[in-house]
């Protein structure tokens, strides 16, 4: 979904401009400034985040721990590690900093998943071409300290603080957030059995945003690494009339991020010959979430494609990498298969503070199938295990389907 940006500085200009009067006083102390600003993000997600009702969290507490913290920074970045923490309360993977400060921890996940197991983290998947896989990391490794510190412990220091009852997701955040590290430094992890692994800064890989190309059995695959980019759906035009007479098409998002509506909703207008539902949103209201409203595909394009369809999914599959799998089983029963997805169940907000400039995004619309179920709890038709065959899996599906 396409973010939505909130600048209250724009909106006070012209206000402003009709008392122009010479102003003789000094500009505000900088801590003055900065508290604004924590009250700025504290009352807007208080009135605007959706997702209150799935937290255990202590809005109010929040306030109350952080804002005196933010009224002592001394610089932005000062105010950004505040505010990173704040964020980091909601527990929220679709929340945070835009662009976080050198040091500050990143902010789950990041090039690995990983679920608690004791005084381990067990490694549940690796993203491709990270310094956690280049490292030798695989799934099923067993991870016990993170830079010298027993995993447990590091967790217990990324916990949420402002907790009213204990809440697995939490805790999940915290675990994974501690082996994420922090943004721009490199990451020391030891093994169950004694063996350590330096995870150095690595650039990530430039993959191309869509690639094409025919299976065996006149199947046909189309790659979208990203619905970010505009000029994709163009390149998924092409990769359709080339596969346009397959016997059945596999789509692979797997390790996608996510990205428009306005990429990834002409590209599902190629599977429909009329308008289809393939969403349901809401938006906060008051205290709770106000009514649904349905988004919509229309068709798009020189011809339908009508045969059987798999999209393949993982871990990293994200935001509006989930939301496609979800509409292509809405508007073309599509077969969703692989691992289960990251999760992100909201449509973004962006905020831009008045004072600092620091920019921050927060989970505002929350997103429905069809039937009105959450989108974050979507799940593979056809599961594979953690480490297993996607690919695989899901041409021998798409062989069945397609007889």
């Amino acid at each position: 979904m396409k973010a939505i940006w909130i600048d209250r500085r724009r909106l006070l200009a012209g206000a402003a401009s009709l008392a122009a009067a010479p102003v003789l006083a000094a500009e505000p102390a900088r801590d003055i400034a900065y508290g604004q600003d924590f009250d700025e993000l504290w009352r807007t997600l208080g009135e605007r985040y959706c997702f209150f009702g799935n937290k255990a969290t202590n809005w109010v507490r929040v306030r109350e721990l952080y804002r005196p913290e933010a009224i002592a920074a001394t610089s932005p970045e000062d105010l950004s590690r505040v505010l990173a923490k704040v964020l980091a309360e909601l527990y929220d993977a679709h929340t945070h900093l835009a662009d976080p400060p050198a040091g500050t921890p990143r902010f789950p996940p990041f090039d690995l998943v990983v679920e608690p197991d004791g005084m381990m983290g067990v490694v549940l998947s690796v993203a491709e071409h990270s310094a956690a896989q280049q490292a030798g990391l695989r799934v099923g490794d067993a991870i016990t300290h993170v830079e010298g510190v027993p995993v447990p412990r590091a967790a217990a220091e990324r916990m949420p603080r402002c907790l009213t009852r204990a809440d697995p997701a939490a805790n999940t955040y915290a675990w994974n957030g501690a082996l994420a590290g922090r943004r721009g430094q490199p990451r020391r992890l030891t093994l169950k059995g004694g063996g350590e692994l330096l995870l150095p800064l690595v650039q990530g890989a430039d993959e191309q945003p869509l690639a094409w190309r025919r299976l065996h059995d006149g199947l046909g695959m189309i790659r979208i690494g990203s619905f970010a980019d505009e000029a994709t759906v163009a390149a998924f035009d092409a990769g359709m009339m080339a596969l346009r007479y397959t016997r059945g098409l596999i789509i692979d998002v797997r390790a996608n991020g996510g990205g428009d509506t306005a990429v990834a909703r002409p590209i599902m207008g190629r599977f429909t010959e009329s308008t289809r539902p393939y969403a349901r949103m809401r938006r906060r209201d008051g205290a709770g979430l106000g009514a649904f409203w349905t988004e919509v595909v229309e068709p798009r394009g020189p011809f339908t494609y009508s045969n059987p369809v798999v999209v393949l999914c993982d871990r990293w599959s994200a935001s509006m990498a989930e939301g496609f799998p979800m509409g292509m089983k809405a508007i073309c029963g599509a077969r969703i298969v692989g691992q289960p997805m990251m999760g992100l169940g909201a449509a973004v907000f962006r905020l831009r503070l008045d004072r600092s400039g620091i920019e921050v995004q927060y989970s505002a619309e929350p997103v429905y199938d069809v039937h009105d179920r959450p989108r974050s709890d979507l799940r593979p038709d056809l599961l594979v295990p953690d480490g297993g065959d996607v690919l695989a899996a899901g041409s021998a599906l798409l062989r069945q389907l397609a007889g």
